[in-house]
C-alpha cells in the first residue's frame, strides 16, 4: 500500500460521504452533538477541520505555502462551521483534494524531509510520505466520528470501508 493508492480510496470515500451529507438538512449538520467539546460540536465542524488539516500540512507545510485557506476565511481553531453552508465547506474540500491529487500525480519525492515548524530552523522534520499518512489517518479518525454523529441523528451512514473502494481480486486458479 502506498500513499497514492490510499489517497485514491479516501477520495472515493469522501465523495460518498459528501453526497450523503448533501441529502441531510443543514439543521442536522449543525446540530451540536458533541457536548463539552471546546473546538468541535457538529458534523460540519469536523468536515471543515479535516480540510484545514490537509490544506495546512500538505500544501502549506510540505509544498511551502501553496494552501488555499486564505480564499476560505474562517477560524480554524474553533471553526463554528454552522455559520457556513455545506456547499462552501465542500467547495473548499474539493479544491484542496484536487490540489493534493495533482501533487501526488506529479511524482513528488515522498522521502523529502520537511520541517514541522517552517520558521524554526531547529524544528523536527518528517518525510512527505509520513506527513501524508498523518493527514490520511487523521481523516479516517474524524470520518468515524462523523459516522457516529450520523447514527446519533437517526440515520445509517454510508459504507466507507476500504474494501468497498478497492475490491479484492479473485485468487488465480491453481492447476
Amino acid at each position: 500500500m502506498n500513499v497514492r493508492e490510499y489517497f485514491t480510496y479516501l477520495s472515493g470515500a469522501r465523495e460518498e460521504l459528501h453526497n450523503f451529507l448533501r441529502a441531510l438538512p443543514e439543521s442536522e449538520l449543525n446540530q451540536p452533538l458533541i457536548e463539552g467539546g471546546d473546538r468541535f460540536h457538529c458534523i460540519k465542524d469536523l468536515l471543515l477541520h479535516v480540510v484545514d488539516v490537509e490544506d495546512h500540512w500538505i500544501h502549506d507545510v510540505a509544498r511551502g505555502g501553496q494552501g488555499v485557506s486564505s480564499r476560505y476565511p474562517h477560524d480554524w481553531v474553533r471553526p463554528r462551521a454552522e455559520g457556513y453552508a455545506l456547499g462552501w465547506i465542500l467547495q473548499y474540500a474539493g479544491e484542496v483534494q484536487e490540489r493534493t491529487r495533482a501533487f501526488l500525480e506529479s511524482g513528488p519525492d515522498l522521502e523529502r524531509r520537511v520541517r514541522l515548524i517552517q520558521d524554526d530552523p531547529r524544528s523536527e522534520t518528517v518525510s512527505v510520505d509520513g506527513l501524508m499518512w498523518h493527514v490520511m489517518t487523521h481523516e479516517v479518525r474524524h470520518t468515524a466520528q462523523i459516522a457516529l454523529l450520523i447514527r446519533m441523528l437517526g440515520h445509517t451512514p454510508p459504507w466507507l470501508d476500504f474494501l468497498r473502494f478497492v475490491r479484492p481480486q479473485a485468487a488465480p486458479a491453481q492447476n
